[in-house]
């Protein structure tokens, strides 16, 4: 299985510093990160740790549900997956206090029990969500359609 890389170049302090995000083995894109705009509620066009977080699992989570749905039966033919990831305190420094899944789905082959129970698996199986086992995981699942 493939290793993946992601590097990050850090120019002065905490409060003060700044730096940029590389995703070097998709060669994507290099992303502005800053501490204060980390904690503040506008990112000011910067990323953080916390949303490159929720983009690897909200990609997760998708394809470990269209693996389930399969394996239930039914066809997934699309599904809207969001996660929120929230940054909070604990023991007086920044953490990860939670995370919360929400997926909509257009599914055929299953009702809303076995969509819930391929969503529970998905989330249960999802490489992501088991990096991130320290963190309580929410998920809001639903058919649309």
């Amino acid at each position: 299985m493939p290793t993946r890389t992601a590097r990050t170049a850090w120019n002065g302090t905490l409060q003060e510093g700044s730096g940029q995000v590389e995703l070097s083995s998709s060669k994507v894109g290099t992303y502005e990160v800053s501490f204060p705009k980390r904690t503040a509620d506008e990112a000011g066009g910067t990323t953080s740790p916390e949303e490159l977080i929720a983009a690897a699992h909200s990609a997760c989570f998708a394809m470990a549900l269209s693996s389930e749905i399969g394996k239930a039966g039914g066809t997934p033919q699309s599904l809207e997956v969001s996660a929120d990831v929230t940054l909070g305190q604990q023991d007086g420094a920044p953490a990860i206090t939670g995370i919360k899944l929400t997926v909509r789905g257009e599914v055929e082959g299953l009702d809303a029990d076995g969509f819930d129970k391929a969503a529970q698996a998905a989330k249960a199986g999802c490489p992501v969500s088991k990096a991130l086992t320290g963190t309580q995981i929410t998920l809001d699942a639903a058919l649309e359609g």
